[in-house]
């Protein structure tokens, strides 16, 4: 697993930062700069993204084995706790450690995601997921890269550029591909299509998380709804909540203001 890492290796205070279903640990430069002053920040790759291994066997792209995976790190790390912000598929994975006993999470932050993923969201993420196309130069790639991630809302020129080069490799023939291995998308479509068109419920999961939490919502996002958000607000570990505007799925941290929201709530939780 690569990662890469902010901040004094020796300050006890780590944040670990998880990304997304197609991204990597790379989305987190900015926060991660921002916040080294105060943490030691942590972006891993998840297996399969990134500059991480890919899993002989697909079957084993999912949840369990990346909080496996995750548990690995933080003894490599040799910390005991830490706090966790996870992007959609990497909130997933905080929950799924968070709900154990004596969990190494001591603050969770959910960036748009929760107990409950909306099926639209996950027809919308496997109709990309599994045929990733390549490119004849980098200008073609941004362009895919900034159709695909509008959610991500109003980003400058050299945003889009970082959130591209970073999920990108070349090819042996000249082309340029998405670094992520498309087997990602095998137990992803088995999942969806045993859903049966029906939205994903991890009620249970999120009920045995006790750290104090914090749920972040695009608001436009079409994952994760305001009326799951007030759900968990009154459930589980009661989350504090905060809505990012003109976002959708999911807010990318790049901008001060998206920042601070982070900065305040770890300050203060």
């Amino acid at each position: 697993m690569a990662y890469v890492e902010w901040g004094d290796v020796a300050n006890p205070r780590v944040l670990v930062c998880v990304h997304g279903m197609t991204r990597c640990g790379r989305d987190f430069d900015f926060l991660a700069q921002s916040l080294s002053d105060k943490y030691r920040v942590v972006c891993p790759d998840v297996v399969g993204r990134g500059l991480s291994d890919r899993l002989r066997d697909p079957a084993h792209y999912v949840t369990p084995q990346y909080a496996a995976d995750m548990v690995t790190l933080l003894a490599r790390l040799h910390v005991d706790a830490v706090d966790w912000l996870g992007t959609s598929m990497g909130g997933l994975i905080g929950m799924a450690l968070a709900a154990q006993k004596d969990t190494p999470i001591k603050r969770l932050i959910l960036n748009d995601v929760g107990p409950v993923v909306d099926t639209t969201a996950l027809k919308r993420i496997g109709d990309y997921l599994g045929n990733p196309p390549d490119f004849a130069t980098m200008v073609e790639a941004e362009a895919y890269l900034r159709q695909v991630g509008a959610p991500f809302g109003s980003l400058t020129d050299a945003q889009w550029r970082h959130l591209s080069e970073c999920v990108v490799k070349p090819a042996a023939t000249g082309r340029i591909l998405l670094r992520y291995d498309p087997a990602i998308a095998v137990p992803f479509k088995a999942m969806v299509a045993a859903q049966g068109g029906k939205d994903i419920e991890l009620w249970p999961l999120y009920d045995a998380i006790r750290c104090p939490t914090l749920v972040i919502r695009g608001e436009t996002s079409d994952l994760l709804t305001r009326e799951t958000v007030a759900a968990m607000r009154e459930r589980g570990p009661r989350a504090s909540a905060v809505e990012i505007p003109h976002v959708g799925h999911a807010p990318m941290f790049m901008d001060d203001a998206q920042i601070a929201v982070v900065r305040e709530y770890l300050r203060g939780a």
